[in-house]
């Protein structure tokens, strides 16, 4: 589980890019991409890499009038799985 003031950063030569022939959102990195659903866009799309992680839960807690503990996991799952494939670094 990430901890509450761990902070998650895109490294460097990972970024958002809109991919306008496909008509999605991905997440470049060198050499790779990931697709983004609309739920991957809007949880990266929240990270600045200065926001904590339990701050971060939060802000889309309630962007979505979501349960906390629901978007924790679903967060946390997410990212872990971003960490794990070197696509997010945590701080």
């Amino acid at each position: 589980m990430i901890a509450q003031d761990a902070i998650p950063v895109l490294p460097r030569g990972v970024r958002l890019h809109e991919d306008k022939v496909r008509g999605g959102w991905v997440l470049l990195a060198p050499e790779r991409t990931i697709d983004l659903d609309p739920i991957g866009l809007a949880i990266l799309t929240e990270i600045d890499g200065a926001c904590p992680f339990g701050v971060l839960v939060g802000a889309l807690a309630d962007k979505y009038d979501a349960p906390i503990e629901q978007i924790r996991g679903d967060v946390d799952t997410f990212l872990t799985g971003l960490a794990n494939r070197r696509f997010l670094d945590l701080m």
